[in-house]
């Protein structure tokens, strides 16, 4: 007996012969950041008993903004040294001198990014107080 289709031909007659192309759950978000990955990650960590189908596909959402924003600002601090490869230093900048990221990494070290350059006022130099008509001090005017 011939086989029905051409599908049914390639497949043996083993099980149902797939219509559709599986689509992943990132690219069904318009992400990124892998979806099944995080839902993995969370399912594996005992975080809660049960994980709902769209707690992944939002916090790889914020990951992948967190993700943006830090390697936005890391990539004009490059620029801004005249590099155009991103390093832990432009890092470092990018986050220190953003007062949200710089808050929410506030305990975090990042391995050799060096700190903020930064000069106390009181270890600059004064500024002398002389202009062009005063010579001497008041006391040497008589």
């Amino acid at each position: 007996m011939a086989p029905k289709s051409d599908a049914e031909a390639k497949k043996g007659g083993r099980g149902k012969p797939k219509a559709t192309k599986s689509v992943s759950r990132s690219s069904k978000a318009g992400l990124q950041f892998p979806v099944g990955r995080i839902a993995r990650f969370l399912k594996a960590g005992r975080y809660a008993q049960r994980v709902g189908a769209g707690a992944p596909v939002y916090l790889s959402a914020v990951l992948e903004y967190l993700a943006a924003e830090v390697l936005e600002l890391a990539g004009n601090a490059a620029r801004d040294n005249k590099k155009s490869r991103i390093g832990p230093r432009h890092i470092q900048l990018a986050v220190r001198n953003d007062e949200e990221l710089s808050k929410l990494l506030g305990s975090v070290t990042i391995a050799n990014g060096g700190v903020l350059p930064n000069i106390h006022s009181t270890l600059l130099p004064k500024k002398s107080g002389k202009e062009k008509g005063e010579i001497g001090s008041a006391s040497q005017e008589f």
